[in-house]
């Protein structure tokens, strides 16, 4: 679920979406090409790739240097960059003023210098390109779509190699040169249901890809964010991932936001489990059934990161500390209902139990789950074990200041 300042949603509510009732098939195994194979460092499970949300810089005021003072930026591999929006067939900027426009003070500089009125780039742009010059192996994606931008991959995957190119003309003009390393997809959901409900068919995502690996080549980098609904008949079933694994360097399945308040009465469950336990309200709703799943489909483990949310969600009216309780309605979040960042919860409501491989609390009626430094911990230990290709999060200015969830992650 992304755009709209909101974190993106994995699985989200399918029962509560008529229209989320998709008819899935099997699907094949894609084995890749040698130019979108990972290097051998990266398939040792090293990649560590963060969101930066382009509106971050309003309400939020996380801003590209926090990802320099947190040490973010020593740990991560890649940047995605949330997000571009996708409308008329075509990529298009999200919010022009934020990401080429806004004019940063010398404080708010990545290396202490001001804009001034007359450089030819500003903004966030300007910011991350000082980000790579401080560390020069640091990649950055621009990612399009997300839970509220994602109607438009319908019209695109009619035309997936004007597409492309749209998508190319933009991420590599040359008013930003060498900022973007490649694109990454956040289509919610390919034929299947999300925000709105795409009907393209299932292999317009494969089509789609495939176009972008043709006109990006094998120098840039290709990726996309999935479903993590592991259902029988559910979203990964609708659309043909295995078959457009060829075309990828990885898949973020976005392995959280399985359980939450919009189920407003309960039953209360952790939203990011990594394993299945006793009561858990659906048994494929977690993290190792969607990793299982996609593997078990064809697609490399390798290609495969490991998705962690840097936030929690949450229920009031709960008078029950153990999961599965009944709740009234979505916690208090600051910027939404339900939903806070864990730096704010790791004092606000600290964990004080386990369960499925990540953390809970109840403080006075509120439940909260999310992720801490010791379940991610936990997580870490399953990526290797699986041979998974590293971890991504959303999002940055969900850590603490210092930077303590990705630290865990590395």
């Amino acid at each position: 679920m992304h755009v709209s300042h909101r974190p993106r949603a994995s699985v989200r509510a399918l029962a509560s979406t008529a229209c989320c009732a998709v008819l899935g098939a099997g699907l094949l195994a894609g084995a890749g090409p040698a130019s979108a194979r990972p290097s051998a460092q990266e398939a040792a499970g090293s990649k560590v790739v963060g969101y930066f949300t382009e509106w971050g810089t309003y309400d939020r005021k996380y801003y590209v240097k926090n990802v320099e003072t947190s040490g973010s930026a020593a740990r991560l591999t890649h940047i995605n960059y949330a997000f571009g929006n996708v409308t008329g067939g075509k990529c298009a900027m999200g919010d022009s003023y934020a990401a080429t426009d806004r004019a940063y003070t010398a404080a708010e500089s990545v290396d202490g210098v001001a804009d001034t009125w007359d450089q030819p780039l500003r903004g966030n742009f300007n910011q991350l390109l000082k980000l790579k010059k401080k560390h020069p192996g640091l990649k950055i994606l621009w990612s399009f779509g997300g839970w509220t931008w994602s109607s438009g991959f319908g019209e695109a995957s009619k035309n997936p190699a004007a597409f492309a190119q749209s998508c190319y003309d933009l991420v590599k003009n040359s008013k930003w040169a060498g900022l973007f390393d490649g694109i990454d997809i956040d289509w919610e959901y390919p034929n299947a249901c999300g925000n709105t409900c795409d009907t393209s068919g299932r292999e317009a995502f494969k089509n789609l890809m495939g176009a972008l690996r043709s006109k990006f080549g094998s120098g840039s980098l290709v990726t996309a964010a999935i479903t993590a609904d592991a259902t029988a008949g559910g979203r990964i079933d609708a659309a043909d991932y295995a078959g457009a694994a060829q075309y990828v360097n990885w898949y973020n399945p976005m392995t959280y936001d399985y359980f939450g308040a919009w189920d407003a009465s309960g039953p209360t469950a952790p939203h990011s489990p990594l394993t299945s336990y006793p009561g858990i309200p659906k048994a494929e709703f977690n993290t190792s059934a969607t990793i299982a799943k996609l593997r078990g489909l064809g697609v490399p483990p390798a290609k495969l990161l490991l998705g962690i949310g840097f936030y929690g969600r949450g229920w009031t009216g709960v008078t029950q500390a153990a999961p599965g309780g009944t709740a009234t309605g979505p916690a208090a979040g600051t910027y939404e209902q339900g939903i806070e960042d864990y730096k704010v919860l790791k004092s606000k409501c600290p964990a004080n139990g386990t369960v499925g491989g990540t953390a809970y609390a109840k403080c006075g009626s509120d439940w909260w789950s999310y992720d801490t430094p010791s379940t991610i911990a936990t997580k870490m230990t399953y990526k290797n074990q699986q041979g998974l290709g590293g971890t991504f999060f959303w999002e940055l200015s969900g850590d603490t200041a210092s930077g303590e969830l990705i630290k865990a992650i590395n």
